[in-house]
Order: structure tokens, then sequence, then C-alpha cells
């Protein structure tokens, strides 16, 4: 028996996998011994290192805490203005008129281009030189441009390519009916892309998310990256432990962020789908039948 994907496996193909399966289960396992292993020897491991994230609250008021807000706070800026203008730069790209089409093309593909690292610092130095901004908040307005810049860009491709996803008939029966291509693209085509398109956008603000460490690296934004390395220095020789914290933090706010939207586009899916009631041929006749008497 073979499926749409792929022919069953045979025999040969089963115990190779197997085997496959278990060297690779074997190689990951050394791995995770040779890693604990140098990690003990180093006395990294030692609670000594560890113990002030547990017994203290000293680290996550004057640490933690104020990175992890200043990092949803240049994510959720930096999500908040890059998804509509994503939006509108990906609906631009799809506009009939060369003078509005070919203008927005290039921004996408030039901001689509450049690092985003490159786009902070051009930032920085931009309102450095050019505005009033403090150094103190020059850092937070960097990461958000950089990162508004080039995500918006890459949103805009997400969402034409969500947009041409859709059947041809979809844009066609709305012209049949009369509607003009803004009244189709916003109560027809949009609505439905939108679950296609939500994978790829919330992965998208998964790397929003991760991208404004980048600020804590080079930038002297003090993010959750920058606590870390404040951190390991005050306490002193904890720098593992510390960027342990810390990545668990990162993936403990990425995971909640995927399982919101798994559930959103789960909820979407159900909404759009009909009951899917299927009618047996007793069913049918009954119905004519009531018909027919009613007539």
């Amino acid at each position: 028996m073979s499926s749409v994907l792929y022919d069953a496996q045979g025999p040969r193909a089963k115990r190779r996998n197997a085997v496959l399966t278990a060297v690779f289960l074997v190689a990951i396992g050394a791995l995770l011994w040779w890693v604990y292993t140098t990690l003990d020897e180093k006395g990294q491991l030692d609670w000594d290192k560890w113990k002030m994230f547990f017994t203290s609250g000293e680290p996550w008021s004057t640490y933690i805490w104020p990175g992890l807000q200043n990092t949803l706070k240049a994510a959720a800026l930096a999500m908040v203005i890059a998804l509509p203008l994503g939006a509108v730069l990906g609906i631009a790209r799809l506009s009939d008129h060369a003078w509005v089409r070919v203008p927005v093309s290039i921004v996408v593909e030039f901001f689509r281009s450049i690092p985003v690292l490159v786009l902070m610092i051009f930032g920085l130095a931009l309102f450095a030189e050019y505005t009033n901004v403090s150094s103190d908040n020059r850092p937070l307005f960097a990461v958000v441009t950089g990162l508004v810049l080039y995500n918006a860009s890459v949103l805009a491709e997400i969402v034409r390519a969500g947009i041409l996803a859709l059947p041809k008939g979809q844009a066609e029966g709305a012209m049949a009916i009369g509607l003009r291509k803004g009244q189709s693209m916003r109560l027809i085509l949009l609505p439905q892309a939108v679950t296609t398109m939500l994978p790829a956008i919330v992965s998208q603000l998964v790397v929003i998310l991760k991208d404004t460490a980048l600020g804590g690296a080079v930038l002297t934004f003090p993010d959750l990256l920058a606590s870390a390395n404040t951190m390991s220095g005050y306490y002193g020789a904890n720098v593992i432990a510390s960027f342990t914290v810390i990545a668990v933090i990162y993936i403990a706010l990425n995971f909640s962020l995927t399982t919101f939207a798994g559930w959103l586009e789960r909820r979407l899916r159900r909404a759009k789908k009909s009951t899917g009631a299927v009618l047996k041929a007793d069913d049918v006749e009954t119905a004519d039948a009531g018909t027919v008497g009613k007539v």
C-alpha cells in the first residue's frame, strides 16, 4: 500500500531505518554525555553557580525582568508596525498600476537583501546624526527600525505569495458580481489567505523576537541577552548558568507564541468549514417528497 507522498517501506528499508535511528540516538546520547561530563569537570554544574536563580530574587528583579521588558517592548513595537506595513507592501506589489508596483517592488527587494544587523547599525547612526532622540533611547529606536524595515519586506512577500496561492476563481467570481479589485481584496481574498499565511507569519514574528538580541549584542540595547552578560559578570564565573536561564526564557516565549498561533489557525479553519454532513439516499428522497408535498 502506498500513500500520495511515498511508497510503503519494504523489509530492507524498515531494517535500514531502524539501524539509522538507533545509530542517531546513540550519537545524540554520546554527545549529551560529553557535554555533561565536560561541564561537570569545569565546575559549571556546581550548585553555587545556579542557586542564585532559585534562592534569590535579585537576579530576576535586577537583571532578567528589566531585560525581558525591553525585549518584549522592542518586539511588540516591531510587530505592530511591520505587520500592517508588510500587508500594505504585499498588496501594493500586486497592483495593476506599474507606478505603484515597480517602486514598491524595489523597496521590498532592497530591504529584504540587507542583513537586519546592518539596518540596526544604520538606524543608530541615523538617529544620532539627524534626530534629537536621547542616547538612552537610540538603541531601542535603532532595533525597532531595523526589525521593521527587514521584516516588513519579508512579510510583504508572505502576503503576496498567500494571495497568489488562492484559486483564480476567487478573484474572477468577485469580478463577476461587480466588486472592484480593492473590495475583492478586502472582502474575499485576504480573509481566505490569512489562514494559509498564518504559519509563515508566526515564524517571522518569532524571528522578530529573537532578532532583538542583535541589539543587545552590538548596540548596547539592554535586552535579555545584555542582561545575561551583565549578570554573569556581576556574579562571576557563571556564564553558562546565566545564558542557560536566558535561553530557557527565549524558548518559553517562542513556544508560547507558536502554540497560540497554532490554536488560532485551528480555530480559523474550523470556522471556515461547513458541517460536512453527508446525506444518504433515503434522506434525499424524504426531502424531495416533503418538497413535492408542500408544492
